[in-house]
């Protein structure tokens, strides 16, 4: 799907992208081609810009996983939404697919996390762990199918892998997430965790904004409607 049809919302300052979950969000040692880069491009087409086009990432999501990205189309936008982020002033919230029921229907989750990164993976540890971090979400269960729940997650910090972590560590491991314990891929080597919603004031109008990421289609997304 070209990215043209994928832009969610779109300024002089901002734009949010729908990322597909095969794709990478900035460059690394793949060398596959990343949605910064098609970021650039779709601006440099779109505004006939001569030369450089400027596009900083905002935020990051990792590559199985799709929905809402948010990139600044001013240096002072980023450093804007930078401090915004810092400040805890930028709200994300999820969806994520699991096979076991949660323990409760809705709950907060307060974990100390420590990535390992030889395995590029997070664990649970206790507090006080040397290199351990807070990690804390809230979720509540939003729908069920005949084999799945769907979870509605709202990230309050923003460690790495956090969601897929926190999730295992109550048994719930998100479908297709095989790093974090589910039992099997899914076909096309996404995980079901989807960025369905960014909240955040605008950079220079102050005004407040709200993003929403259409869920994936196909199965098992389309057993739920939202």
């Amino acid at each position: 799907m070209r990215i043209n049809d994928r832009i969610l919302f779109e300024d002089n300052h901002l734009i949010v992208v729908n990322k597909l979950p095969s794709e990478i969000v900035q460059g690394d040692k793949t060398g596959d081609v990343c949605l910064l880069d098609d970021v650039k491009a779709y601006i440099k087409e779109t505004k006939n810009k001569p030369g450089e086009v400027f596009a900083g990432l905002v935020h990051r999501i990792d590559r199985p996983v799709s929905g809402a990205v948010l990139f600044a189309r001013t240096s002072k936008a980023l450093i804007r939404m930078t401090t915004t982020i810092k400040e805890r002033n930028f709200q994300k919230t999820y969806l994520a697919i699991v096979k076991n029921r949660p323990p409760k229907d809705a709950d907060e989750l307060n974990n100390y996390l420590v990535k390992n990164e030889t395995q590029n993976k997070s664990y649970v540890v206790k507090e006080g762990t040397k290199g351990a971090k807070l990690a804390t979400l809230r979720y509540r269960v939003i729908g069920r199918s005949e084999n799945f729940y769907l979870l509605e997650i709202d990230l309050l910090t923003g460690r790495h892998h956090q969601i897929r972590c926190q999730l295992a560590n109550i048994g719930c491991p998100i479908k297709g997430d095989l790093k974090y314990g589910y039992p099997r891929s899914n076909p096309d080597a996404s995980i079901c965790l989807h960025s369905y919603k960014v909240s955040f004031e605008h950079p220079t109008l102050k005004t407040n904004v709200t993003v929403t990421a259409p869920m994936p289609s196909g199965m098992p997304w389309d057993a739920f409607n939202l």
